[in-house]
């Protein structure tokens, strides 16, 4: 291809030494014109310096204009540069034949020098309007790309600070978020290739999860401080208010969907895991008592992941628990608690959620330093005896 100020270049590709003169004369003055004598070297020449026209015989030795112009279509570097037939004779069928190989035009021999210029003029230009058609669409993809890419930078800014304020009552909110964020992560990705899941949980649905899943506690912000910071056991009522976590935090963003008004976004994804996540697999969780597939698969996911992560953090009203000890509890309560399938997927995934438990742990916590109030919202996960072994419980009185 040509460099601004230089003249375009034309590869003229014809066997007869009187042609290849003619072509020359003619063109030389505003073009710089490079030859070959038959197809195979033409290929040879194109590749070596893009030509921007190719000016090309069909009758050659070696190989023909037919085939060469199919493999310079077929070619990656070349398939853009017009290809102009010269011929003898023009039949339809083979007009047809070199325009279904992609050939720009047919331009009859003996060839006129007005007509040869005006053609060549004439797609060099189209030429040009095609490649700064190209260029404006490979930025204006590339700006999409970056805007998408900033948007999502502020998107995701604007969960991780939401749900900073729902957890900053907490004892520590954002190792707690990290961990949530890289569990969910290895869940649905691992379930996500499986045969039965493979359709559902795409790469972009488990985006959307891993993005929503700090929220999954948002409704955490209308529970009042004597209830959520309470250091002591929680009464009957105190811990039937503590469950309406879920339902402030599903209406919440319901709210912001019918505002949108487009439930496709990453807020049907949030609902669904602040609305359920403390569903249980048997029927007996909350806010609605669903039960089995009816759970939606990401709310199953942040069970696991939510219990999993309460059972090894501590607490100002217990301590951590081992994560062998963990995993024992989560392992008991599937097909009760737990969707099985999730379980199955968690336990695969043993050594990925201790790394990952050990790498974003609080290093203030593991001082014995609370600078909060105890994690109200994730208690009620467990039966009462397993909560009372584990110091999971709802502790109410």
């Amino acid at each position: 291809m040509h460099r601004v100020g230089e003249k375009p270049a034309v590869l003229v590709v014809d066997d007869a030494q009187d042609n290849i003169v003619f072509l020359n004369e003619v063109l030389k003055e505003e073009y710089n014109v490079r030859v070959a004598t038959n197809g195979k070297r033409a290929l040879e020449v194109a590749h070596r310096t893009l030509p921007d026209i190719i000016l090309m015989d069909i009758v050659m030795p070696i190989m023909n204009g037919y085939e060469a112009c199919r493999r310079i279509k077929k070619s990656e570097a070349l398939k853009d540069i017009p290809v102009l037939f010269l011929t003898v004779k023009s039949y339809d069928e083979d007009e047809k034949k070199g325009f279904d190989l992609g050939a720009a035009d047919y331009i009859v021999k003996p060839v006129n020098p007005s007509i040869l210029k005006a053609r060549v003029s004439t797609h060099l230009e189209l030429k040009r309007s095609r490649d700064i058609l190209k260029d404006q669409n490979q930025f204006l993809e590339e700006e999409v790309r970056r805007r998408i890419k900033e948007i999502s930078t502020v998107q995701e800014a604007s969960i991780m600070a939401m749900a900073s304020l729902a957890e900053m009552r907490d004892d520590e909110t954002g190792s707690h978020l990290k961990r949530v964020r890289f569990y969910i992560k290895e869940l649905a990705e691992y379930m996500g290739k499986m045969k039965e899941y493979r359709d559902v949980l795409t790469p972009e649905r488990i985006r959307l999860i891993v993005l929503s899943s700090p929220l999954h506690d948002i409704g955490k912000i209308g529970i009042p401080d004597e209830i959520l910071l309470k250091p002591g056991p929680l009464s009957s009522e105190e811990y039937e208010f503590m469950k309406k976590h879920t339902i402030l935090g599903g209406n919440a963003i319901e709210s912001a969907e019918r505002l949108i008004g487009d439930a496709r976004t990453f807020l049907s994804c949030t609902r669904e895991i602040a609305y359920y996540h403390h569903e249980k697999w048997d029927g007996s969780g909350y806010p609605l008592g669903l039960s089995g597939e009816d759970i939606p698969l990401p709310a199953r996911l942040m069970a696991v992941v939510d219990a999993y992560d309460a059972l090894t953090s501590r607490r100002v009203y217990k301590d951590a628990v081992p994560h062998e000890k963990a995993v024992a509890v989560i392992k008991e309560d599937s097909g009760k608690h737990f969707d099985p399938n999730v379980v199955h997927a968690f336990l695969k995934l043993q050594k990925e959620f201790k790394e990952i438990s050990k790498k974003y742990k609080n290093p203030l916590l593991q001082k014995g330093i609370n600078f909060g109030g105890p994690a109200h919202g994730v208690r009620g996960n467990f039966r009462e005896g397993v909560n009372n072994q584990c110091g999971t419980s709802p502790r109410k009185k």
